[in-house]
This record gives C-alpha cells, sequence and structure tokens, in this order.
C-alpha cells in the first residue's frame, strides 16, 4: 500500500530487497568456506618465510581460491558498506559515496587480484 504522494514521487519497494540479501548471505558463505580453507593451508605450511610462501601461492590449486577469495571478501564488503550508505546519507552526497566506495572496491580488488596473478605466473620479483 502506498500514498498517492509516494505512487508520483516513485518511492517504494525497487524489488531488488531479495537478491541483495541472498548475495550477502552466499558471499558470507564463500568467505567462510575460503578463509576456514586459508587458514588450513597456511598452518599446514612447514615454514613461514618468503620463499616458501611464495612456492605455496605459485600453484594453481592455491591462486584460484585465493583470487577466489578475493573477488567474494570485496563484493561482501561493497554490498554491506552500500547497505550502510543506502540507510544513512540522505543527500546527494549518497551518490558520491557510492561511486568512491565502487572505485575504492575495484581498485583494491584489482590490485589483490594482479598481485596473485603475478607470483602465480612466475613474475620476478
Amino acid at each position: 500500500m502506498r500514498s498517492s504522494l509516494g505512487r508520483v514521487r516513485g518511492l517504494g519497494s525497487a524489488k531488488e530487497g531479495a537478491h541483495h540479501w541472498w548475495q550477502q548471505r552466499l558471499t558470507a558463505g564463500s568467505n567462510f568456506l575460503l578463509m576456514s580453507w586459508l587458514l588450513i593451508s597456511i598452518a599446514r605450511q612447514p615454514a613461514y618465510d618468503y620463499m616458501t610462501m611464495r612456492l605455496w601461492l605459485e600453484s594453481a590449486w592455491v591462486a584460484i581460491p585465493m583470487a577466489l577469495l578475493v573477488l567474494s571478501v570485496f563484493w561482501h564488503f561493497r554490498m554491506g558498506l552500500q547497505v550502510v550508505i543506502e540507510d544513512y546519507q540522505h543527500d546527494a552526497s549518497r551518490v558520491v559515496f557510492m561511486v568512491a566506495l565502487n572505485f575504492f572496491v575495484v581498485a583494491l580488488g584489482g590490485t589483490a587480484i594482479f598481485a596473485i596473478l603475478k607470483i602465480a605466473f612466475g613474475a620476478a620479483a
């Protein structure tokens, strides 16, 4: 039930709430599984020096889950902060914050993926 003013202004449900909710739950679950894998995998290493960890990360069996972890964490981070911005910013600065958030997430996530791929493909340090 919407008021006449609400219909005129176009206010109301965007029909995206359930989709966003499911994405947050799915990324939370994947974050849990991938972080568990990461902690167990690191704990099983014989040493924690630079060369051991670099050789470990060069494996495709490690680089792929690491890249998936970065994607999942940054997507979950973006969705969570989007909700905070939408809930607490009510003026025109909301758009500025959303654009800044998107640039931040893409820049940091891209940098992390680039670093993982650089090590995985054996580029010199």
